[in-house]
């Protein structure tokens, strides 16, 4: 390997794309190509990043197994950059074993934490909480360590651990002064960040306050009945009924757990359960029937008592109701939030993250393009989408995936 490319090779593990294309911007050989695309990635290009490793795999001769690897390794980097989650897992895999296979161990730790984060991302907690737990991070250099701790931190704040996800962090400043890359120091500072910005809303006696993930924390592991909007469930100090397959029976335990300990009136379950503006006896009737389905889903963490004017809550176990609700009332805020992160996505991968259709999905990104809370990147099948952050809130309970006792 000749001294440019070695010195290109180290401006970008440096964190200097433009260092870098200084040295090999005018080369068209198979290991320039390969640098200029990952600087072009740097940069922020991902189109022209990804045209340029592909010259470079192409280029390579089939015998240069290891530098066709690392190509595939830098292309899937650019992929989740680039939020394509449907970027094939299997071909990073194949590359990650050649690699392994010929002691290149670096990258290849590179190629198992970018497959880390893409399950992050689709919210596979439990598959990358066991696949983090095989990996030595003591061995990594220091800017792969920064990634691997930046994984359990973001899994940590998934599972609202706030104690593991500080640890994880600090461990993760450390390892990023070490590589002394701006860019990681900045991604570390940004997800500190996160666990100072409120991330819910308490409801509770009629007052309302924000909370932070830590307090998130302290209130389901507390004693109170939690009804919890973010997850659509009804929580009890370790045990949970979720509600989220049974929006009607959610909306009615909402209210009445706004209203408690006063009871909550027929008029108002009615308007905003049913979203009934003039009530009838249809009406009437439907709340009694779906006032008993209640009853049989909270069967033996709570109860609904009739009143004269409504109905109240009676928790059997808890000691007080809360509601945790989401930062903002938002249409569509899952997807928000995966926009807040400031990276464009794909309405595919924006599907694949949500658990949801992609038709669906598409017809929320018009709704909130047309509302100007979206906006269009590209056209057809290079379609990105993406939108400032929402201010003052951070998303990680508006996203999939399970917390505990869920």
């Amino acid at each position: 390997m000749d001294s440019l490319i070695t010195a290109a090779g180290r401006a970008l593990a440096a964190g200097d794309p433009l260092g870098a294309l200084q040295r090999v911007a005018l080369r068209d050989d198979p290991p320039a190509l390969a640098l200029r695309g990952i600087a072009m990635a740097q940069l922020g290009d991902f189109a022209k990043a990804k045209d340029l490793l592909r010259r470079a795999q192409r280029k390579f001769s089939p015998k240069e197994a290891v530098a066709r690897a690392r190509c595939v390794v830098a292309e899937a980097e650019i992929a989740l950059a680039a939020r394509d989650l449907g970027w094939p897992a299997q071909v990073l895999e194949a590359a990650r074993a050649t690699l392994k296979a010929h002691g290149d161990r670096a990258n290849a730790a590179l190629a198992q934490h970018l497959h880390l984060r893409r399950m992050l991302l689709v919210g596979s907690l439990n598959e990358a909480e066991q696949a983090l737990g095989n990996i030595d991070s003591l061995s990594l250099p220091p800017a792969l360590r920064t990634a691997h701790e930046l994984v359990a931190a973001g899994l940590a704040m998934r599972r609202i651990q706030t104690k593991r996800a500080q640890a994880a962090l600090r461990a993760a400043r450390e390892a990023a002064r070490a590589a002394a890359i701006p860019a990681l120091i900045a991604e570390v500072d940004a997800a500190f960040r996160i666990l100072d910005t409120p991330a819910a809303r308490l409801i509770e006696g009629g007052r309302e306050r924000s909370l932070l993930l830590e307090g998130v924390e302290a209130l389901l592991s507390s004693k109170a009945l939690v009804v919890d909007d973010c997850r659509y469930a009804v929580r009890d100090n370790g045990s949970s009924v979720s509600l989220a397959r049974r929006p009607v029976l959610f909306a009615l335990v909402r209210v009445l757990a706004e209203a408690w300990p006063q009871d909550a009136s027929r008029e108002t379950l009615l308007r905003r359960a049913f979203r009934a503006r003039q009530a009838d006896e249809s009406h009437r009737a439907r709340l009694r029937v779906e006032i008993g389905r209640l009853r049989r889903a909270l069967r033996g963490i709570a109860d609904v008592t009739a009143t004269k004017q409504g109905f109240v809550l009676a928790p059997l176990r808890a000691h007080g109701v809360a509601v945790l609700a989401r930062p903002v009332e938002e249409k569509h805020a899952e997807i928000l939030a995966c926009l807040a992160d400031g990276e464009s996505w794909s309405s595919s991968a924006l599907a694949l993250a949500l658990g949801k259709g992609q038709r669906t999905v598409q017809r929320a990104l018009d709704e909130l393009a047309a509302a100007g809370k979206a906006e269009r990147i590209g056209s057809a099948r290079a379609r990105r989408w993406t939108s400032p952050s929402l201010p003052g809130f951070t998303s990680i309970l508006l996203l999939s995936g399970p917390l505990p006792g869920g």
